[in-house]
């Protein structure tokens, strides 16, 4: 199986630490790749089998043509089920006349529906301790499926096939939200203008103006869509944590005298004060990580099975959390993850380590890693599943 593209994958020549310093969340970068590098994470007959076997409803599954959404009603019809309702069905022959009339295919969250996909995701989500979404684009004509605009998210765009001109058009307001006071201005003419070729990656951030064409040539390229967590992000999070305060939950002296509206103000700005330490900002990342869900992948028929692991230890396992933290202390490791809270002796720390990186893992190196016996491992990887953060297999 083709190894899983990271995030150094992605952005080289440049080193990860310098995209991290120099381009995330600054400017837009294109790196040129080999034609064909991306062609394993979806094949067409691949692509073919999802449209085939899912029921994909609209929005999730639309086509667009000069920026403007084509009718669903012309392309699907709806089919009454056994139980109740309807479920909408593709039509092949209206679908792929739009497609051959310039229209652009757009399928959300592709990374539910393919392996490889969901393999990128997981990975990119641990390097860069964010959730991903995979947005899938297809298009033949020479329209364009989307008018000039900008994204509230950064985005790396994988060409996996064919080629697709980009017109950059940059930002006109720093680091703009979904919900703002205040929107960016319309851009004016380009600042960059070329084609992203097959094997290339380009990373657009947030609020960055750019306007997508098709070259009169097939095309299929990946966003994968991110959200940096932001200083609005830190005082939610703050606003949840200070309700464990008497002063925050009390109701505002709304009708008592000016001196004590004040005294009220003094002391919740004295507490709120008091929680903005130094680290203010490594303990919300780190309860953000540790509260990521695991993403779904179940193991059956083990995971079903009472002993839930096989017999053999060649068997494999993979950790569903990428952003899972670990914290070592007095001769124990805890363990973050999903929403939860799990504390181990010191000794399970490489065999945890070893699974955060997400890779699958032999039980047979699991337990050469770590000074457990074979029975304990096997144990401890079997509790992992129960809780919803290995799969089997």
């Amino acid at each position: 199986m083709p190894e899983t593209p990271t995030l150094a994958d992605l952005v080289a020549p440049l080193g990860v630490s310098q995209f991290f310093q120099d381009v995330q969340g600054e400017t837009y970068r294109r790196f040129e790749g080999r034609a064909g590098r991306f062609a394993d994470l979806l094949p067409w007959p691949a692509l073919n089998a999802i449209l085939r076997q899912h029921r994909l409803e609209f929005p999730r599954l639309r086509l667009a043509l000069d920026g403007t959404p084509v009718p669903m009603e012309s392309y699907t019809d709806l089919v009454p089920t056994r139980r109740s309702g309807t479920v909408p069905r593709l039509q092949a022959a209206p679908f792929t006349e739009h497609l051959r009339g310039g229209a652009t295919m757009v399928l959300d969250a592709i990374q539910e529906l393919s392996d490889p996909i969901g393999d990128l995701a997981r990975s990119l989500e641990h390097d860069l301790r964010e959730s991903v979404q995979v947005n899938l684009y297809a298009g033949w004509g020479v329209t364009h499926g989307f008018d000039v605009h900008w994204d509230d998210h950064d985005a790396f765009i994988i060409q996996v096939a064919g080629r697709k001109r980009w017109r950059m058009h940059g930002p006109t307001r720093p680091a703009p939200l979904h919900r703002d006071v205040e929107q960016p201005e319309r851009p004016g003419e380009p600042i960059d203008d070329f084609v992203l070729e097959d094997g290339d990656v380009l990373y657009v951030p947030r609020g960055h103006w750019h306007d997508v064409t098709a070259v009169g040539e097939m095309s299929l390229h990946l966003t994968l869509g991110f959200s940096p967590a932001t200083g609005i992000d830190l005082v939610s999070w703050l606003a949840d944590k200070l309700r464990a305060s008497t002063a925050f939950r009390q109701d505002l002296p709304r009708f008592g005298t000016a001196e004590q509206r004040a005294a009220r103000a003094a002391a919740l700005r004295a507490e709120l004060e008091a929680t903005l330490t130094t680290d203010v900002v490594d303990r919300f990342l780190a309860e953000r990580d540790s509260a990521a869900p695991a993403h779904p992948r179940v193991g059956l028929p083990w995971a079903a099975t009472p002993g839930l692991l096989p017999d053999g230890d060649e068997t494999e396992v993979r950790f569903l959390v990428p952003r899972a933290v670990l914290e070592e202390d007095d001769g124990r490791v805890t363990l973050l993850a999903d929403g939860k809270r799990f504390v181990f002796a010191g000794a399970a720390t490489p065999l945890l380590k070893a699974l955060l990186d997400g890779s699958p893992q032999a039980v047979k190196r699991l337990a050469e890693l770590s000074e457990l016996d074979r029975g304990t491992v096997r144990a401890f990887l079997g509790e992992l599943t129960t809780q919803g953060l290995l799969s089997i297999g």
